[in-house]
């Protein structure tokens, strides 16, 4: 019998020098990959890491895996045809905010309303960082960067809330600076089957640096995150005494031991309902109102892209005439040439 192999993160580690600007988010996000990789236990040459274009594109050359480094906006497309080419790779798509949802944007949309089965790594630091800080379609509304210097007047994306609006089976949400919890979410989301979004909130040392700061200073983090987990309560606070409840359809954050609310009243968490009406309301949360939403917010089971296109190829072969090569070439319209 063979043994099992027992991974550590620093296999999954290549030899090459890391070239991202010191105390840059990404390093924080990769280790937290690589951590998640040893936990799941599958092979270095069962992954495929693609990249598009920027700072976190740079990715695949520090895995010690299968890599593509590829062109700009287009990784989701070359990471889907790479998933249907070869079934049995684990395919982990890395994308900054710039290259998945600008000149990505349609890519994104149709992968998630596939859904085929990868995992769709998301960082977002409401910047374009490599070309020097422009805005991107995250940042908030009003903010000065070298293309808006008197501030951005477009409304930026919630990628949550476009993951879910293209029909996403699955998005998870976590911070660069929560290693455990980014290691988590990711174990979660290749185990899942179909298009898994995970989004990192990652800083910018350079150009947008803080720009987390109101939901990760160390005096507001926990007032201001929310920590979701399938079938616990939405309770959160420093002294885990604040909770979610729904007031005529509508999130409300409450006060446990105050006008008589108690933890039986704080909204259980269900990842698993299909009908995303909830999840919508809690990718949308925003501070100071409310706790910022991470962890698994959707994971519901639907069938891929890769399973529908199997079935379809397994019906098509019960009724197709074509058996063999010659069948192929003689079949259609046919010309003798002389």
């Amino acid at each position: 019998m063979s043994e099992e192999v027992k991974y550590s993160p620093k296999d999954f580690k290549s030899d090459q020098e890391i070239r991202w600007c010191p105390g840059c988010g990404d390093h924080g996000i990769i280790n937290a990959v690589w951590k998640a990789m040893a936990e799941l236990g599958y092979p270095r040459e069962s992954w495929a890491v693609v990249s598009g274009i920027g700072c976190s594109s740079r990715f695949p050359y520090y895995m010690n895996t299968y890599g593509f480094h590829t062109i700009h906006g287009r990784a989701a497309a070359i990471a889907s045809g790479l998933k249907n080419a070869n079934r049995k790779l684990n395919v982990l798509q890395v994308s900054g905010d710039g290259d998945a949802l600008a000149i990505g944007g349609n890519h994104f949309i149709h992968i998630l309303r596939r859904n085929v089965d990868m995992t769709l790594l998301l960082f977002n630091n409401e910047i374009y960082g490599l070309t020097k800080g422009q805005y991107s379609p995250t940042t908030k509304l009003g903010v000065k960067t070298k293309t808006s210097p008197y501030g951005t007047i477009e409304v930026p994306f919630n990628p949550g809330e476009l993951a879910i609006g293209a029909q996403s089976k699955y998005f998870a949400r976590s911070l660069d600076t929560n290693v455990a919890l980014t290691a988590e979410v990711l174990v979660s989301a290749v185990k899942h089957r179909g298009t898994s979004v995970v989004e990192v909130l990652q800083n910018c040392v350079i150009f947008a640096d803080g720009v987390h700061a109101a939901i990760t200073d160390k005096e507001l983090k926990e007032e201001r995150q929310l920590i979701l987990r399938h079938g616990e309560r939405m309770i959160f606070g420093k002294n885990r005494d604040k909770g979610l409840v729904l007031d005529g359809g509508r999130l409300k954050v409450v006060e446990i031991g105050h006008d008589g609310v108690t933890e039986q009243d704080i909204l259980v968490h269900d990842a698993h309902e299909p009908n995303p009406f909830l999840h919508w309301m809690l990718v949308n949360m925003s501070a100071p109102e409310f706790p910022v939403a991470f962890g698994v917010i959707r994971e519901v089971e639907a069938k891929t892209y890769d399973q529908a296109l199997d079935d379809q190829i397994t019906e098509v072969r019960k009724i197709s005439p074509i058996r063999c090569m010659d069948d192929l070439l003689n079949s259609g319209d046919v010309w003798e040439v002389r």
